[in-house]
């Protein structure tokens, strides 16, 4: 069995695209939710509120020739890769293309304006704005592969599209590909691009918020008084690499990885079903070989819906009790979707290497309905822990945990 360790981290998020502008808002309790006017033309929309990533714009020194076969989802993702690459100083080196390297990347979906092209073709009978880069831009595992060509690896491609787990199992897969000793060098994680299709998604089930005069209180994980999840947009990566490899050339090391746990409940497909998720907990762990109270925090999915949030918060409780510091950050970043175990496993990381741990914002009265723990609220806390667990949940009936240890 291979060591696995992180090299590499990165993101592109609502709250900022790099660490420092992120921390400083977790800080300040500042969520990145804002109203999207462009929505006020979908009049049966109930929800207006998502968070954007704010001031990105494509690389110059990125041709055209490049970008072509890429969405704003393969953008964001390609971008977050070349800074994660840049940090475990692989940019320009030949492991990327000497078949050492391995990519594992997801999203809930391609791009949507491709896709909207070929549903006008289907409804108008015109083939206007499709071109031979459409399917490539709107395919399930455009960001895998794009990736994969603008870095030039030669290694295995791992598509994770599934959902809310689309990043964390990217994460997973790496792990376990590395671990068992398939290849040296993995490139993992999720992304999503903001559309108001994937809040309909929500919204028709009564699922997404409506607080539209005062998006900066919403979503409100946990909360007695949340009313829905706000969608998000973003793309996180980390470089994970066999341990040995990493000492090899020298390379800074940010945390190792040392669990993964991932099942499927195989009883309903967006329902969550507790049991089965603290399966996929106790995997985890299992596989870390550690036992509950070695775990001094955990980031939960907790997207701010009702049966979400009750499900998640028994499931964690049984395993770790009363006394177990839980928050999430997806009350600064709303629901980022294929990019949120990504960018959540990334600033678990960092939380953990800075020994400070941000609060659920907008979190202001515990519904009773949930299990009783230690939420972080109001303010960050200062902690110094060994192990973070970061866990996400999925439509589909699938779940992840994914275990990091300090360096």
């Amino acid at each position: 069995m291979k060591r696995v360790v992180v090299t590499g981290m990165a993101g592109i998020s609502p709250i900022g695209n790099d660490t420092e502008s992120i921390f400083q808002n977790l800080k300040d309790n500042k969520n990145g939710i804002v109203y999207i006017k462009e929505w006020d033309k979908f009049n049966e929309l109930l929800t207006r509120l998502g968070a954007p990533v704010k001031g990105f714009e494509t690389p110059e020194h990125y041709s055209r020739k490049q970008i072509r076969s890429m969405g704003r989802v393969s953008l964001l993702s390609t971008r977050a890769t070349e800074l994660a690459l840049i940090q475990a100083g692989l940019l320009n080196s030949e492991i990327l293309t000497n078949g050492s390297t391995g990519v594992a990347y997801g999203s809930s979906t391609g791009s949507t304006d491709a896709i909207w092209d070929f549903a006008r073709m289907r409804a108008e009978g015109s083939m206007k704005g499709i071109t031979a880069n459409s399917y490539v831009k709107m395919m399930p595992h455009t960001s895998a592969s794009n990736i994969s060509l603008f870095f030039r690896t030669k290694g295995r491609v791992i598509p994770t599209s599934s959902a809310c787990t689309s990043g964390s199992q990217g994460i997973g897969y790496s792990y376990e590909a590395i671990k068992y000793g398939k290849i040296p060098v993995m490139i993992a994680g999720g992304a999503e691009e903001l559309c108001v299709t994937e809040a309909a998604v929500f919204d028709v089930m009564y699922a997404a918020s409506r607080l539209n005069d005062t998006p900066h209180l919403s979503p409100k994980p946990f909360d007695q008084n949340r009313d829905g999840l706000v969608i998000g947009e973003g793309a996180g990566t980390l470089i994970l690499e066999d341990l040995e490899h990493a000492q090899a050339r020298g390379a800074k090391i940010y945390a190792e990885m040392i669990g993964f746990g991932t099942n499927s409940n195989g009883t309903h497909i967006t329902q969550p079903c507790p049991d089965s998720m603290e399966v996929a907990i106790r995997e985890a762990l299992k596989d870390a070989n550690l036992a509950p109270e070695d775990i001094g925090y955990v980031n939960a999915h907790a997207t701010a819906t009702d049966l979400g949030d009750i499900a998640e918060s028994i499931a964690t409780a049984k395993v770790f009790g009363k006394k177990i510091p839980i928050s999430s950050l997806k009350s600064y970043m709303g629901h980022t979707l294929g990019a949120s175990g990504s960018l959540e496993a990334w600033l678990s990381i960092e939380m953990m290497n800075r020994d400070w741990y941000s609060p659920t914002v907008n979190l202001e009265n515990v519904d009773s309905r949930c299990s009783e723990m230690d939420y972080i609220m109001h303010s960050g806390r200062k902690m110094q822990n060994e192990y973070v667990m970061s866990n996400n949940f999925a439509f589909g009936g699938i779940n992840t945990s994914l275990i990091f240890k300090r360096w």
